[in-house]
């Protein structure tokens, strides 16, 4: 894991200017001999663009203009992408719909057919 600053972007005067107060952290995620497959599968996944082809996780967090909390959000990002990546999904189960719903749905229909059919103009004789 490795944490780079840089100036930060948008409004703020000379702060700006002057102070580097953008985080970036970049981990290697693919490289993690901590994390399990599965969990590096997920993590890609959750990173989206994040996720460079080297198999880095780059977070940069530039919301305040103290570094020491830019950094402190960016680890907690990180713990946290970390936590949902470990949970494992709950398989689907394929169920099908039940007689009676699929009873309640064409009756819909045909009461909304009903609605529209008259809507329209009568004919005219």
């Amino acid at each position: 894991m490795t944490e780079s600053f840089s100036r930060a972007s948008g409004p703020g005067g000379q702060n700006v200017n002057k102070v580097a107060t953008a985080v970036e952290l970049r981990f290697e995620a693919e490289r993690s001999p901590n994390l399990p497959g599965p969990v590096k599968a997920r993590l890609k996944r959750l990173a989206g663009r994040r996720w460079t082809h080297d198999g880095a996780l780059i977070l940069r967090v530039e919301e305040t203009r103290s570094q020491a909390r830019n950094r402190e959000i960016a680890r907690a990002r990180l713990a946290e992408l970390i936590l949902q990546a470990c949970k494992r999904p709950k398989p689907r189960i394929a169920t099908r719909p039940t007689l009676a719903s699929k009873r309640r749905r064409l009756e819909a229909k045909a009461h909304r057919a009903v609605v529209k059919a008259r809507r329209a103009t009568p004919p005219t004789e």
